[in-house]
């Protein structure tokens, strides 16, 4: 985080801080420093700010850009595009995001606020189909006067993005960190946990770790189940074509700047586990995070139970960092959400309340509170708010 004024947005990505995660540490009994790299404080929201402005720099310095003319043309899965969308706002870029319409309502509002054309494209299309993102946007790239596509999925800047600055900034807050006795550290980045989407995460920062840091490190990556990242093979073959609902993570295809070499161990997980697991930093670490931390915290955990990572979950002062792509602002129309903020189990509190306010006679018949169900891009109908809260009447929620 800068301590100086900035000369625009731009100057806000990356820089983001590494979390103790201490409280879901010692519910799940482990002894290392559990530690989040938290990237929705970055200034677009999320891990992808970091390429977006990697590539659309370097499109500029190699004379690829061209100021009034360029229209650049990205597939994702949304958080590239905001991150693209907000870089050629201040920079004056027109941008068309293709998007399949699995990706949240608020993806592709976030889009347009940015100044962005959207395209939906069917979620069930082949990554190597004309249906698809990747084939809508190279068709509209081939039509449309002065198209570039920065493509993610093989551009260079996406990992050296991450090489040369997520990586850096994980090792710095661990070695600039002294240990206590209350707090002990191996001042080592021991494991690093990821998930996989494009690949470029994983790779530039495990390039980062071993490279300049710690070559020993672990580096260990998350692959939902129904993609077909994961290595060996036969991880993938239980769930093979599985529909996913994880949104950032995961593909039908290897994309390029994916290097396996650069992982030493691959973990599978399902939305359940990974939206438990975005549940549990919210109620015991206050972080809003999206769903694709909560696959990076799940896998993390599932890799600390296992006999390969057993050692190092008992070993105080062992530093085992989890990469959190990006926040829950982008899912907040999504029934997997929805379901755990307004369908969770009532609270002792929640109790309490409803007995004091039942001693009020004016309390005893609650107005309803209607909430209109929204109806994201994909066609899903969010799950609706309980009809009334505590027996608190409609009047009451109006007035705050």
């Amino acid at each position: 985080m800068s301590t100086q004024i900035l000369d625009n947005a731009l100057g806000g990505v990356g820089h983001t801080p590494l979390i103790r995660l201490d409280k879901i540490a010692q519910i799940n009994g482990l002894k290392c420093n559990l530690l989040g790299k938290v990237e929705f404080m970055s200034a677009g929201g999320s891990v992808k700010d970091r390429i977006a402005k990697a590539m659309v720099e370097a499109a500029e310095k190699e004379g690829k850009l061209i100021a009034g003319k360029s229209v650049v043309i990205e597939p994702t899965s949304g958080n590239t595009g905001i991150g693209l969308a907000m870089a050629c706002a201040i920079k004056g870029y027109s941008v068309i995001i293709t998007l399949p319409n699995k990706m949240s309502l608020e993806k592709e509002a976030l889009l347009r606020a940015l100044g962005a054309e959207v395209v939906r494209t069917p979620t069930e299309a082949a990554w190597d189909s004309p249906e698809s993102h990747i084939g809508v946007a190279n068709r509209l790239q081939r039509e449309i006067p002065h198209g570039i596509i920065l493509d993610q999925y093989r551009n260079v800047n996406n990992p050296l993005a991450h090489e040369y600055t997520t990586g850096p900034e994980i090792i710095e807050a661990v070695t600039s960190t002294p240990p206590t006795s209350s707090k002990p550290s191996s001042l080592k980045v021991d494991v690093m946990v990821a998930g996989a989407g494009t690949g470029g995460t994983i790779t530039g920062i495990s390039r980062a770790i071993k490279k300049t840091h710690n070559r020993e490190c672990i580096i260990v990556a998350v692959d939902p189940k129904g993609s077909i990242l994961a290595v060996p093979e036969s991880l993938n073959t239980a769930d093979d074509g599985a529909q996913y609902i994880v949104e950032g993570i995961g593909y039908d295809f290897v994309p390029q700047v994916l290097s396996r070499d650069d992982v030493d161990t691959w973990l599978k997980t399902a939305d359940d586990e990974s939206f438990a697991a975005v549940q549990s930093m919210m109620r015991s670490e206050g972080l809003l995070v999206g769903g694709s931390s909560g696959s990076a915290l799940a896998g993390a955990l599932q890799w600390l139970k296992s006999d390969e990572g057993h050692e190092v979950a008992n070993t105080p002062g062992k530093n085992v960092v989890v990469l959190l792509p990006d926040g829950i602002r982008n899912y907040m129309s999504k029934p997997w959400f929805l379901k755990i903020a307004m369908e969770a189990e009532p609270s002792p509190l929640a109790g309490v309340i409803s007995q004091i306010l039942e001693k009020d006679p004016a309390l005893q018949e609650p107005r309803l509170v209607q909430i209109t169900s929204v109806r994201d891009a994909g066609g899903d109908t969010s799950v609706g708010a309980p009809e009334n809260l505590a027996g608190v009447p409609s009047s009451t929620l109006a007035s705050h």
